[in-house]
């Protein structure tokens, strides 16, 4: 008994001096909070280096990132990746791409090369001024699908020598014998680059499978295609395509073209016949489609060898590279838009590689290492 009094007492003993001991918390919680709403640096002050940031942390970082969201220098037009989708006649699902055989035919600079298929048959519609060759016919001086791009190439440095590096360390497949051989869907291609609007490669590619799967069409042995007709399209409801993932504008957008193909407005024989203006005046009318996809839409579709895009950032840049400047330094327009060069500057030098300036920006995104094999 006298020891459990005694470990009472201490105990009792120990209670009442705890109060003393320890420092009342209230105090320490006023401190804390006066920190938090002070101006003062949360870091300085002998405050804990555990608590101080925590207290500090939702103010200062915020901050930060707000100046960083603003600060650097919006680029005008980039260069997407997905911009392959203009000239890429996609096997979708798991039939694999057929590889194109190369057709020996007269080539133009300045016309539509591609061998464009009918949206609604999938008949091949050829430019009413090609010329089919056989191996053995002499076809003189006019250049053929087979030595465009050698021509082309020569152009170039002969124009300027600083080409022939590029030229030697990178194949433009888009317009050598194999890539003019590709048979192009005009109506797919112009499709795939509006889905493929400010989402990323892998993302429009998604789309297009679900888009493609929405249509009960089977895949077309001999060319590999799978792609819903104008006229499926234009009779789908807007609610049906957006199942697809396809935004309510971009529905609208797609859907549209598709009529615009139903009543004729457009044509895969248009598109191989007519100049290059009216093909850039018949195509920006339509909504959904600017400046910049109809270009990409004639170079990598179409196969039209003088297209040059003034828009797009990552020519922008390899042009001020190439012709030797500091593109780590940034240029502002009075406009306020951020540009490496000016358009009309641009303009001027491209102007010297005609007819091959499509070549000529082709290679312009490789001086700055840009992934145009995505495009092709």
């Amino acid at each position: 008994m006298p020891i459990r009094r005694s470990a009472r007492l201490s105990a009792a003993a120990e209670a009442e001096a705890l109060p003393e001991a320890i420092p009342p918390p209230q105090p320490v919680a006023q401190k804390s909070r006066k920190r938090k709403a002070g101006p003062s640096n949360p870091g300085e002050g002998g405050g804990s280096p555990t608590t101080a940031p925590e207290l500090a942390g939702p103010s200062t970082p915020n901050k930060r990132r707000t100046k960083a969201r603003t600060a650097g220098p919006p680029p005008v037009t980039p260069t997407p990746g997905n911009a392959k989708l203009f000239g890429e006649p996609v096997a979708l699902g798991t039939t694999p791409k057929p590889k194109p055989a190369a057709v020996r035919r007269l080539a133009d600079p300045n016309a539509t090369n591609a061998t464009l298929l009918s949206p609604e048959t999938s008949r091949v519609v050829a430019s009413k001024e090609v010329e089919f060759l056989s191996p053995t016919k002499s076809s003189g001086m006019k250049p053929t699908t087979a030595n465009i791009l050698d021509e082309a190439c020569a152009h170039l440095i002969k124009i300027d020598p600083r080409m022939e590096p590029l030229v030697k360390a990178n194949h433009c497949r888009v317009f050598s014998p194999e890539g003019l051989a590709e048979k192009i869907d005009p109506f797919e291609s112009l499709c795939s680059g509006i889905i493929s609007q400010q989402v990323s490669g892998a993302a429009s590619k998604a789309i297009k499978q679900r888009f493609v799967d929405l249509f009960d069409i089977p895949t077309q042995v001999t060319t590999g295609r799978r792609f819903p007709h104008p006229s499926q399209v234009a009779a789908t409801k807007l609610e049906t395509l957006r199942t697809a993932g396809l935004s309510q504008r971009k529905a609208e957008y797609v859907q549209g073209l598709a009529e615009k193909f139903v009543a004729g407005e457009l044509s895969a024989q248009m598109l191989a016949d007519a100049p290059y203006e009216e093909v850039l005046e018949k195509l920006t009318a339509v909504r959904g489609l600017g400046r910049w996809s109809v270009e990409m839409f004639a170079c990598f579709a179409l196969k039209r060898m003088d297209v040059f895009s003034v828009g797009d950032l990552g020519v922008q840049r390899g042009m001020a590279a190439f012709v030797g400047r500091d593109i780590a330094k940034l240029k502002a327009s009075k406009a306020g838009k951020w540009k490496y060069m000016s358009e009309k500057e641009m303009e001027e030098i491209a102007s010297r590689f005609a007819p091959y300036r499509s070549v000529f920006m082709w290679y312009m995104w490789r001086v700055e290492e840009t992934d145009v094999s995505t495009m092709e």
